[in-house]
């Protein structure tokens, strides 16, 4: 069964903390759905924790909701956990971190991605992806790579593309970027997250999620 992000993006009062104030001081602004609709679990694992199997460091994992919480997105939560048991996972990530993340690196331990489309006719593909650390994840996945990966390590084997029969296998790096920037769909939550900066302050902006 699939996993599927929800949340929005929350806003911190610039009053906030003057004696004078007597409201929230964290304010639900734009729900992420409009924004970002993907499931892609290599962005989740990264920046969240779920379905982190390679046990990669996540960027904001496993904080549950912030304290300070909006009173609407505290709603919404713990009412999409009364009508689905499967609700899970919230957490939230400051502008400020997302800001300072560095897309250029790689999850440790990480050397690459291995990407097969299979051609299954009239044009259409199916892709498996591999996360390669260290050494080959099997003997099948070298297999279906071909001759020319030979006795090499993954560190050895230059990245490429060739093809193997019926299957186009792609061999690359993999780094926060590619999960997260441009073209992945992120960068338009960025981009409001980093407008909204501009008024409330890094700080005074967070991305505040959950999942099922």
């Amino acid at each position: 069964m699939g996993t599927d992000i929800y949340g929005c993006i929350e806003i911190r009062d610039p009053n906030a903390d003057e004696d004078w104030f007597e409201w929230e001081p964290w304010q639900r602004c734009m729900d992420l759905s409009p924004l970002y609709g993907e499931r892609d679990y290599a962005a989740f694992a990264l920046l969240f924790g779920v379905r982190n199997y390679r046990g990669w460091e996540p960027l904001a994992g496993q904080r549950g909701l912030p304290a300070d919480v909006s009173a609407a997105m505290r709603a919404d939560f713990e009412g999409a956990q009364r009508t689905d048991a499967a609700t899970h996972s919230p957490t939230w990530v400051s502008w400020a971190e997302l800001a300072r993340a560095d897309l250029a690196a790689s999850p440790a331990g990480l050397r690459g991605v291995v990407l097969l489309r299979d051609r299954t006719g009239r044009g259409a593909y199916t892709e498996s992806r591999f996360w390669i650390g260290e050494q080959w994840d099997s003997e099948e996945l070298l297999r279906r790579m071909g001759p020319q990966v030979g006795g090499l390590c993954p560190a050895d084997l230059p990245f490429g593309e060739w093809s193997v029969g019926t299957t186009q296998v792609t061999y690359s790096g993999f780094t926060l970027g590619n999960a997260i920037g441009p073209g992945t769909g992120w960068e338009h939550v960025f981009a409001v997250m980093a407008a909204l900066a501009g008024r409330f302050g890094d700080d005074g902006v967070r991305l505040v999620v959950y999942f099922d």
